[in-house]
C-alpha cells in the first residue's frame, strides 16, 4: 500500500535557520515512517539546495534571501509551489508549521486546490503582538480563514490554546514540543565535564548560571545581567544563543561592570549544548512571553535547577513551592522584569542543595515521562496526522 502524502509549510528548516519549530518537524518526522513528508520552505542561503531529502522529509527551497520582504514574498510563492508540488505528488493533507503558514493554503483554495490540514501554533509572543501589528491586520482576516478551516490545531501549550479560541476554533488539541532525553540526560565522563568546565574558565567555587536562548527581548537575558550586580562575584553567567539584542547586551554588561562575569559563547548546535549544561549550576531565562520554550525541559532533562517566569506556555510545566502549593514542584518562578526576583531564587537554590535535588529529580523524570519526543510523535500521529488524513474521526 503507498504510504500517506503530507506536505508542510514552514518558513524555515534544517540546516538553517532552526528553532523550536524546525527541531519539531524533524524530530517529529523521524519517527513516522509509514508517512512521506514534503516540506515548502524558504532559502535563506544560496549555498543551499533548491531539493533535497533529509532524512524522512523532502526539503523544496523557494525564493532566496533574509529580507524582510523576502520573507512576506514566500507566502504567496509557497502557494504556487505548492500547486505545482501537488501535481506531481498528490498529497493527501498539509501541516501548517505556525500560524501565517496557513495562508499559503488558503490562497491554494482560492485557486481551485483543496488540501486538508492541519495547524501547529509554537509562536512566542503574544496573541496582540502577533496579529495586531498593523501589516498584519491587512491580513487578519484571512488567518482568522485559516484557523477556522483547519481540521485540528495543535498547540505546544495551553496559552496558545486560547489562540483558538479566540479566533473562533475548537478543533484545538494541545501537544506539547519534546526533548530528546537520552541526549540531554546523558552521564559524561568527569574528564569531559572538566574538559568543558575548563574551556569556560571555571574555577572552584564559581556558580555558573546558564541559558539556551534568542537574544530578543522577549527573553529578558538582560534581566539576568543586572541580577548578576547583587550576587556575589563568584556567581557568573554563560550565554549560548545570538540574536539582535547580542550588541545592547554586551554594552549593558559593560555598564553595569560585569563584562568580566557575562560570557557570550554564541550559537551551539544541539549535539554539544548538553555539555555545557553539565559544566554549569543553574539554568536561568526570566522570558517575558513564551509560547513554550524548548530549552527550559532540555535543562531539566539534564538535571539543572530552573528558573524562569510563568509567562505563556511555561506555566505547564514550570510548578513553584510557593505559587503552585498543589503541584509537584520544579523550578522557582520568578516575576517578569524582576532582576531582584533572580538574585533571590539563585541564593535559594545556591542555599539549598538537598531540596535542589529533589527538585531537579521531580523535573527530570516529568520531562522523560511527558515531553520524550518519542510521546510527542506518537501524539502526533494519532491526534493529528490521523485526524487530518481521515484516518480517525474528526471532533468539532
Amino acid at each position: 500500500m503507498d504510504r500517506k502524502k503530507i506536505v508542510i509549510f514552514s518558513l524555515a528548516y534544517f540546516p538553517k535557520p532552526v528553532g523550536g519549530a524546525e527541531i519539531a518537524v524533524k524530530e517529529i518526522t523521524s519517527r513516522i515512517e509509514d508517512i512521506e513528508f514534503h516540506i515548502v520552505t524558504h532559502r535563506f542561503d544560496p549555498s543551499l539546495p533548491r531539493e533535497e531529502q533529509l532524512g524522512n522529509v523532502f526539503v523544496h527551497r523557494i525564493g532566496d534571501g533574509t529580507s524582510y520582504f523576502a520573507k512576506m514574498l514566500f507566502v504567496l510563492r509557497a502557494a504556487f509551489a505548492g500547486m505545482k508540488l501537488q501535481r506531481i505528488h498528490t498529497f493527501d493533507a498539509a501541516w501548517a508549521m505556525m500560524s501565517y503558514m496557513s495562508i499559503p493554503l488558503m490562497f491554494m483554495r482560492f485557486l481551485g486546490v483543496r488540501l486538508p490540514y492541519a495547524l501547529s501554533l509554537q509562536e512566542g509572543d503574544p496573541f496582540e503582538h502577533v496579529f495586531d501589528r498593523w501589516h498584519i491586520r491587512l491580513v487578519r482576516p484571512l488567518l482568522r480563514v485559516g484557523f477556522r478551516s483547519a481540521i485540528v490545531i495543535q498547540t505546544i501549550s495551553t496559552f496558545l490554546a486560547r489562540w483558538a479560541d479566540i479566533v473562533g476554533s475548537s478543533a484545538a488539541v494541545v501537544i506539547p514540543n519534546g526533548v530528546d532525553t537520552k541526549h540531554f540526560a546523558q552521564s559524561y565522563p568527569a574528564a569531559a565535564v572538566d574538559e568543558m568546565k575548563d574551556a569556560l574558565d571555571k574555577k572552584m567555587g564559581d556558580v555558573f548560571l546558564i541559558t539556551t536562548s534568542r537574544l530578543v527581548h522577549k527573553n529578558a537575558v538582560d534581566d539576568v545581567v543586572m541580577a548578576l550586580t547583587k550576587l556575589p562575584e563568584n556567581v557568573r553567567f554563560i550565554v549560548l544563543g545570538t540574536g539582535p539584542d547580542e550588541a545592547s547586551l554586551k554594552r549593558l554588561a559593560a555598564k553595569l561592570r560585569v563584562e568580566h562575569r557575562v560570557q557570550f559563547v554564541g550559537h551551539v548546535s544541539h549535539e554539544r549544548m548538553p555539555k555545557y549544561l553539565k559544566a554549569c549550576d543553574i539554568f536561568v531565562r526570566p522570558s517575558r512571553s513564551e509560547g513554550m520554550g524548548n530549552s527550559f525541559i532540555e535543562a531539566m532533562a539534564a538535571s539543572l535547577p530552573v528558573i524562569a517566569t510563568q509567562e505563556g506556555g511555561i506555566s505547564d510545566f514550570l510548578f513553584d513551592e510557593k505559587r503552585n502549593p498543589d503541584k509537584p514542584i520544579t523550578g522557582w518562578a520568578v516575576d517578569k522584569d524582576s532582576p531582584d526576583g533572580i538574585v533571590a531564587a539563585v541564593k535559594a537554590i545556591m542555599g539549598n542543595p538537598e531540596k535542589v535535588r529533589a527538585v531537579t529529580a521531580t523535573a527530570k523524570q516529568m520531562v522523560i515521562e511527558k515531553y520524550d519526543w518519542d510521546v510527542v510523535a506518537k501524539d502526533m500521529r494519532e491526534k493529528v496526522f490521523e485526524r487530518a488524513l481521515g484516518m480517525s474521526p474528526v471532533a468539532h
